[in-house]
C-alpha cells in the first residue's frame, strides 16, 4: 500500500509538471504570435503598404507595444531570441516584394521592386542580387550605386565591375536607378528600397548584419557618401569614388566607428570634385586629430581619403570593396557623434541606440553620446550651418562653418543591453551638464519589440531603455 502511494505521488507530480510545461509552452507561443501580429501592423504602417502620401513617410511616427513583461537577466537571450523569431516570422507573412533568392552573380539573374507612387511615380527599381564565391556561412553584403549615363548600360557595367572585384566570398546588390528624371539615389523612394533592403536580407538572415557595406561610382559615389552619413550605424564600411558632396550634405561625424573610403581623381574637376573630396579628407583628419579613439579604446574615423595623381573621372575602381571588406560593424560603440540631417526631407527616427521621441526643433541636432562606465553623457545642440564659400558658375555651396547652441525641448531614449553599461549597477544620464537619471535598468519585453521595430536589426534587440526629456 505504502508503495502504491508512492508511485500515485509521483505520477501526481509528473503529469502536474507536464501540465505546467504545456501550459508555459502554449503561453509562449501565444506571446510570440501576439508580437508577430503587432510587427505585422507596424510593417505595414511603415514599410508602404498602408502608405498614403510622402507626409506619411517622412513623418516617421515612432511605435510603442503594449506588450509589457518583465524579464530576468538569465531570460535575455532566449526573450531576444523569441522576439526575433517573431520579427522574422511576420516579415514572411507581410504582403510585399520579396528580395530574390541568390544565385551565382556570374548568371546575372535579376527582378525588379516596385517603389510607392507616393514618393516617386512609375519608380520600378531593377536589381541583380547574387553570391560571388563559396558561400561559407552568413555573407558580407554590397550594395553598389552606378553613374548617371544611360541606366541600362550603367547597370550592366555594375554587374560586369561587381563580378570583377575581389571580395568574395560575397552578396551582392546592384540596383538600377528607377528613372533618369530623378538620378539621385538617396531620394525618398530609394531610401524606401535601401530599409527594405536591410530589413529583408537581415530577416532572411543571409547577411552578416555586422558586414553591411555601400559603395559606388560618379553619381553612384555622391549618393554612397550621402547614404554612409545617413545610414551609418547599418554599414561596416563605405567607399565612394570619383564624387564629391558638400559636407553639408554628408556630416563626417555620422562616419564615427566605420570605415570610409574616398578615391577622386585629382584632376577631376567637374563640378569640383577634387575640391570637394579635398574637403571631406580635410575634415576626417580634423576628425581624427580632435577625437582618435572612442570611450572604448577604438580608433573613431577610420578612413582612407585620396586623390589619384594624374586621374580625372575615370579612375582605378578596383581599390575600393578589398579595403571595404577589412571593416566589421560594432553595433554598440561607446562614442556615438549623430548629427541628425534630412534627407529629401525625411529624418531618421534613430541612430545606433538612440530613438528620438521628440525632435527638440526644425534644425538640425547633433547628438554627441559618450559610455564611460554605467555613466552616459551626452550633449546635444542644434547645428546651424552658415556657407562661406559658393561656386558663381552652378550656386554650389562649397564650404561651410557650423555653430552650435544647446538644444531645449526634446525627447531622447537611449536603448541599453550588458554591451554598454553593467545592467546590474545603477546607470547615470546627463544630458547637456545635468543629471536627468540615476537607478537601475530593467529589462522588458517592450523594449525588445520597440528596438526591433525601430532598428530591425538582429543585433540590436536592446533589452532595456531610460528616456529623458531635456
Amino acid at each position: 500500500m505504502i508503495h502504491f502511494n508512492k508511485l500515485t505521488i509521483a505520477l501526481t507530480v509528473a503529469l502536474a509538471l507536464s501540465t505546467t510545461s504545456n501550459s508555459a509552452h502554449a503561453q509562449s507561443q501565444n506571446l510570440q504570435e501576439k508580437m508577430k501580429n503587432y510587427f505585422l501592423q507596424t510593417l505595414k504602417t511603415r514599410q508602404g503598404a498602408e502608405l498614403k502620401s510622402k507626409a506619411d513617410y517622412v513623418r516617421n511616427t515612432i511605435y510603442s507595444t503594449d506588450i509589457q513583461k518583465q524579464i530576468k537577466a538569465k531570460d535575455i537571450s532566449d526573450n531576444q531570441k523569441m522576439v526575433w523569431t517573431a520579427w522574422c516570422d511576420a516579415n514572411r507573412e507581410l504582403q510585399e516584394q520579396k528580395l530574390m533568392k541568390p544565385e551565382s552573380l556570374q548568371k546575372g539573374n535579376h527582378a525588379s521592386w516596385n517603389l510607392p507612387q507616393e514618393l516617386e511615380p512609375n519608380a520600378i527599381m531593377p536589381y541583380y542580387y547574387g553570391v560571388k564565391g563559396k558561400a561559407d556561412g552568413k555573407l558580407p553584403l554590397f550594395l553598389y550605386l552606378h553613374g548617371s549615363g544611360p541606366k541600362a548600360q550603367e547597370w550592366q557595367t555594375g554587374l560586369l565591375l561587381g563580378n570583377r572585384f575581389k571580395d568574395a566570398p560575397s552578396l551582392y546588390f546592384i540596383p538600377q536607378i528607377p528613372n533618369e528624371s530623378s538620378y539621385r539615389w538617396w531620394q525618398l523612394a530609394k531610401q524606401f528600397a535601401w530599409e527594405k533592403l536591410i530589413r529583408q536580407a537581415l530577416a532572411d538572415e543571409t547577411v552578416d548584419a555586422n558586414r553591411l557595406y555601400i559603395f559606388g561610382i560618379s553619381e553612384g559615389g555622391y549618393g554612397s557618401q550621402r547614404l554612409a552619413s545617413f545610414y551609418a550605424d547599418y554599414w561596416a564600411a563605405a567607399g565612394p569614388m570619383a564624387g564629391g558632396e558638400p559636407l553639408k550634405n554628408a556630416p563626417v561625424e555620422n562616419c564615427a566607428n566605420i570605415g570610409f573610403s574616398f578615391l577622386t581623381g585629382a584632376d577631376d574637376t567637374g563640378f569640383y570634385r577634387n575640391i570637394l573630396t579635398h574637403y571631406t579628407q580635410t575634415a576626417f583628419d580634423s576628425a581624427q586629430l580632435y577625437c582618435p579613439l572612442s570611450a572604448d579604446n577604438q580608433p573613431l574615423f577610420r578612413h582612407r581619403i585620396n586623390l589619384l595623381p594624374g586621374m580625372q573621372h575615370r579612375i582605378n575602381y578596383d581599390l575600393t570593396t578589398p579595403w571595404l571588406k577589412n571593416f566589421v560593424r560594432n553595433p554598440y560603440p561607446k562614442t556615438v557623434l549623430w548629427e541628425d540631417f534630412e534627407m529629401d526631407g525625411r529624418h531618421r527616427s534613430g541612430f545606433y541606440n538612440l530613438q528620438v521621441s521628440v525632435r527638440p526643433s526644425k534644425n538640425r541636432t547633433y547628438y554627441d553620446m559618450t559610455v564611460n562606465g554605467n555613466v552616459i553623457a551626452i550633449n546635444i545642440s542644434d547645428a546651424e550651418y552658415t556657407t562661406v564659400e559658393k561656386d558663381k558658375q552652378w550656386g554650389i555651396e562649397m564650404k561651410f562653418n557650423r555653430s552650435y547652441k544647446q538644444a531645449k525641448g526634446g525627447k531622447l531614449r537611449i536603448y541599453l543591453n550588458n554591451r554598454l553599461v553593467d545592467m546590474n549597477k545603477p546607470v547615470t544620464v546627463i544630458v547637456n551638464g545635468r543629471q536627468l537619471y540615476r537607478g537601475k535598468v530593467k529589462a522588458t519585453l517592450q523594449d525588445m519589440i520597440n528596438s526591433c521595430a525601430e532598428y530591425f536589426d538582429p543585433c540590436r534587440i536592446f533589452p532595456a531603455s531610460v528616456e529623458v526629456s531635456y
